[in-house]
């Protein structure tokens, strides 16, 4: 029956299933299995017209009812119209009309660049997001909003801008300011809202100029990425969808931050080239699991051996 809602949930039918209809579920299943979810759900161009509900999880779930953001608002532009993404649970679409209001009028922040929300019915996506599937995460641009309205073309080609320096361990002060921590910590500042995540780095300078009021930053998590946008996740209240765990107790700006510091600065060992089929790990490195003359062979007398 769950691949019966699945489908017909992509297909946009209304249908009224007989008891006798089950016997179609293993087709849909073939189905399922010869197209990609991600084609499926990346190729439909309008909402399913369904009362509003997220379903399943964040990085495994699809959107009924969705709500296009408007394309344009009073303190907000959305980008990459061509992705079609600019879709989510209503919930979304209200929480972010509300963010920017206040971001705009309370912390003077032009306005918000808002990139990708959800597909029209979520699901996975032909590129880009693991997560995004059910219409309760958004990306919202650090660059702040120009104060004129963007052409579509200038919406596809304007890059959003990354908030670290040249390291990658710190912000970048030429573009990084305290109307950033504001933004950030409004954000955080709704029920809502799980959590935020935000690049290791930014995290850290967000810890720095927060002096001795902290408790917002419980919200805000550090995580791959994320220097050029912030990562907004809403909690999921309904049945039918599973929420992410709480954010563990306190700021996470000692030994958790420093944890993340350890995995940026920590040295790769780089993959030793092997005959096809004879890479093996061993410990914490590489080897060739091949004759030592054969390794020779293939890779040449200056070639390195992680087991010599």
């Amino acid at each position: 029956m769950k691949q019966i809602t699945f489908a017909l949930l992509v297909m946009g039918l209304n249908l009224s299933l007989a008891p006798g209809a089950l016997q179609a579920e293993p087709n849909l299943a073939k189905a399922k299995q010869a197209v990609p979810a991600k084609k499926l759900f990346g190729f439909v161009l309008d909402k399913a017209a369904l009362k509003a509900k997220a379903i399943g999880y964040y990085t495994r779930g699809c959107l009924a009812g969705g709500q296009a953001l408007a394309v344009d608002g009073p303190a907000w532009q959305a980008m990459r119209l061509s992705r079609n993404r600019n879709w989510g649970h209503p919930k979304l679409i209200s929480y972010l009309e509300r963010f920017a209001k206040q971001v705009k009028e309370q912390d003077g922040w032009p306005g918000l660049l808002i990139g990708d929300l959800s597909q029209p019915r979520g699901g996975p996506m032909l590129t880009g997001h693991r997560s995004h599937q059910m219409g309760l995460d958004a990306d919202i641009w650090l660059n702040p909003m120009p104060n004129r309205r963007l052409t579509a073309k200038e919406r596809e080609e304007t890059s959003a801008i990354s908030m670290l320096d040249r390291t990658g361990l710190k912000v970048n002060s030429k573009v990084w300011s305290s109307s950033h921590v504001k933004v950030i910590k409004r954000a955080t500042q709704f029920p809502e809202v799980q959590r935020v995540l935000v690049h290791p780095a930014i995290k850290k300078a967000l810890c720095q100029a927060a002096g001795d009021d902290k408790g917002w930053l419980r919200k805000v998590r550090p995580w791959w990425g994320h220097h050029y946008h912030m990562h907004i996740r809403l909690k999921c209240t309904e049945p039918s969808c599973k929420s992410q765990g709480a954010p563990p107790a306190g700021d996470g700006c000692g030994k958790q931050l420093d944890h993340w510091f350890k995995l940026l600065t920590r040295k790769v060992t780089p993959k030793p080239k092997c005959l096809a089929g004879s890479l093996k790990k061993k410990g914490k490195g590489w080897i060739c699991n091949c004759s030592k003359k054969l390794k020779r062979i293939a890779l040449g007398k200056k070639s390195w051996y992680p087991e010599s």
